[in-house]
């Protein structure tokens, strides 16, 4: 298994044990290395790549390991390396694309701590924070929250309320978001960089909150998904840019492409009602029923108000899917 890559942190952005009520030392072991093989023919080998590496957080005395989905969709290959110098092979549980989580199982006795959850609706702006990697205080950044808001990405995902960190830490994917209290508050995400007041930009992280896996953990675990019908499907991958909605990629074997969607076209109404950006085009589309559904987009082209009928699907039956034991 190739070493994890050295995050280390500004000694001056480290989180200092005498700054916490808590054990930081014991609370960091519960953060291991994440490494993810993808089959070469995946769909998202091409997007995310056949080598994945993040963070994960032990969640559960039994090994169970919670990180984010994108580092394991798909994967047939996981390997987890403790801070204890624990290497163990395993396999990939669920991932949820609505959330975003992904879940793995050890294969072997971790012998390591398991962060609890804390209730990530209590946590407000300005509120101290961890961004916890593999790797102890030394790879950890002592951030703040400065946001909490409404998240949409260009591939067909939203969160109602999603949590911003900063400063950014490089190696967010998986990273665990913990509170003042030593618990488990989010999973890192993404890399952004947003406004805030006075029309400055600051870089930080997207963190999905630790809620919205609770009511849905013991489907994941049982089921390996969701038991709710799933979400229709485009394949469209749509980009807000001065209050218009461009189509900026076309997932190759989605419904988009195949109902003749183009590049560069921009999309202004979805079964005949405006939208008025990102979540609500998504939200349009998955009022209209379940993965199967007929979507009406209406778009531009060219100057040209043209209709397009596309025949969503369930993104699940284009991936691999993770074996249940």
């Amino acid at each position: 298994m190739a070493e994890a890559q050295d995050w280390k942190i500004a000694e001056a952005l480290q989180p200092k044990p005498e700054n916490y009520a808590f054990d930081l030392h014991e609370a960091l072991l519960s953060v291991v290395s994440l490494r993810a093989e993808i089959p070469d023919d995946a769909f998202t080998a091409s997007i995310l790549g056949t080598e994945r590496n993040g963070n994960g957080v032990v969640i559960g005395d039994n090994g169970l390991v919670l990180t984010i989905g994108y580092l394991v969709t798909e994967a047939d290959t996981v390997w987890l390396l403790g801070n204890t110098g624990v290497a163990c092979p395993a396999h990939v549980l669920a991932y949820d694309q609505e959330s975003g989580f992904g879940l793995v199982q050890a294969l072997e006795r971790l012998n390591l701590p398991h962060l609890e959850f804390g209730d990530s609706d209590t946590l407000g702006v300005d509120d101290p924070v961890i961004i916890g990697n593999y790797g102890g205080a030394a790879r950890s950044l002592a951030a703040q929250v400065v946001e909490k808001r409404e998240f949409a990405g260009y591939w067909e995902y939203v969160l109602d309320e999603a949590i911003f960190t900063a400063p950014p830490h490089p190696n967010w994917g998986g990273a665990a978001l913990i509170g003042a209290d030593g618990r488990l508050y989010g999973i890192g995400s993404l890399f952004v960089q947003q406004a805030i007041a006075g029309g400055r930009t600051i870089d930080g992280n997207m963190v999905v909150p630790i809620n919205v896996l609770k009511p849905i953990l013991d489907e994941l675990l049982t089921y390996g998904g969701r038991r709710s019908p799933a979400r229709p499907w485009l394949g469209m991958y749509t980009a807000e840019a001065e209050s218009r909605l461009v189509v900026a990629g076309l997932a190759e074997k989605g419904p988009a492409h195949a109902a003749g969607v183009e590049l560069g076209d921009t999309v202004i109404g979805v079964a005949g009602e405006p939208v008025l950006g990102l979540a609500d085009l998504f939200r349009k589309v998955w009022r209209l029923g379940e993965a199967g559904v007929v979507v009406p987009l209406t778009v531009i082209r060219d100057g040209q108000t043209e209709e397009v009928q596309l025949r969503s699907i369930d993104r699940n039956s284009i991936l691999k899917h993770p074996m249940l034991h």
